[in-house]
């Protein structure tokens, strides 16, 4: 669905910016049906991998939520990475009567043609976590992921005290979210603290990729001060069990530990940083990306519209030249607010 500001700007009265959330999903809870999803819009949502934390966490809240809100959800898909799986994926809701669809491109440059299918037989297109970078999208739901390299690039420099060599494990660079992490914490590092050494590791967000690349960057460099890992989900484990071999894992305070920054927010990450292993991280909402899944796409599928703006969920909507964009908020992680109980990774199975 091709959302235009004048369309958009139009919508002064029917716009929704959340307040109705609760009125939404209860829609149709009257139905007769088992779940309560009979005469709901059926919504088909491809799940991007399984060999994530993060990403299994999203798909629970997922599973939870459709069925706490009695949706009709088409049976899950996972294309485990590969977007030629998610091309046939999404031909699989089309020909079994979707209404809208939910997915996480990981190669946010070749979905374009995909978008623009599902645009032209008006079939709204709600993207978690990635913004596909051509092609129509009803709305992205994603926190702001130059926002993260930032706040890598400014907790490693002040821990290091502008010195020293940093690894950045690197998501995909073929993705939104690798580039702009990638390119906000290049950036940052430059202006703001020069005298640290940045060694880019591209890892295609492959665990055994990273792990393979930061031990030839440990053999060459056994003065190594600092790693920033783009995703914990799949980077934590082995990033620390290869510490751990060598001899390197010390806990945090000690003059030898290697000061560790990460993004995800899984209970991972805040356990290693309750044990002093990494020292802080940033925890992009599995929760919120769940339950805004769910919340756009069927509103989409009903015929809802939104406009840019502040949310009644602390969170800000933004006009993209494709679409609109739901920021969610990601706080950064330390062991001085790591019990905070709105973490979501402090909540995980309740």
């Amino acid at each position: 669905m091709k959302l235009r500001s004048s369309r958009i700007a139009a919508t002064a009265v029917g716009v929704i910016v959340l307040a109705g959330f609760a009125t939404a999903c209860n829609r149709g809870s009257g139905s007769t049906s088992a779940d309560g999803s009979a005469g709901k819009p059926a919504i088909g949502i491809d799940l991007p991998r399984a060999d994530s934390d993060f990403w299994n966490s999203y798909t629970q809240y997922i599973k939870r939520g459709a069925a706490a809100q009695g949706l009709n959800i088409l049976p899950l898909s996972n294309s485990q990475n590969d977007v030629t799986r998610l091309v046939a994926n999404v031909q699989v809701f089309q020909n079994t009567g979707a209404k809208a669809v939910v997915m996480a491109p990981q190669d946010t440059g070749a979905i374009a043609s995909t978008l623009e299918q599902l645009s032209a037989k008006k079939i709204p297109v709600v993207s978690i976590d990635t913004r596909p970078d051509k092609g129509d999208v009803f709305m992205v739901v994603r926190a702001d992921n130059r926002a993260y390299g930032v706040k890598a690039c400014e907790f490693l420099g002040k821990r290091l005290n502008g010195k020293g060599k940093v690894a950045e494990l690197q998501g995909a660079l073929s993705s939104i979210n690798g580039r702009d992490r990638s390119e906000a914490f290049a950036a940052c590092m430059k202006e703001k603290f020069p005298g640290i050494q940045v060694i880019e590791l591209a890892t295609d967000w492959k665990g055994d990729v990273a792990s393979a690349k930061l031990q030839s960057t440990l053999a060459a460099n056994p003065d190594l001060n600092g790693i920033y890992m783009q995703a914990g989900g799949v980077f934590l484990q082995p990033t620390l069990a290869l510490l751990q071999q060598k001899g390197m894992l010390k806990p945090a305070g000690q003059s030898d530990h290697i000061t560790i920054v990460s993004n995800d927010g899984i209970p991972q990450e805040l356990d290693a940083i309750r044990r002093g292993d990494i020292d802080a991280t940033v925890a992009q909402p599995a929760d919120l990306y769940a339950r805004y899944a769910l919340y756009y796409a069927q509103a989409g599928a009903e015929g809802k519209t939104f406009r840019p703006g502040p949310t009644d969920h602390g969170s800000t909507i933004v006009q993209l030249p494709n679409g609109l964009e739901d920021q969610l908020p990601a706080p950064l992680v330390t062991k001085e607010n790591v019990d905070d109980p709105t973490l979501w990774g402090n909540n995980v199975g309740q």
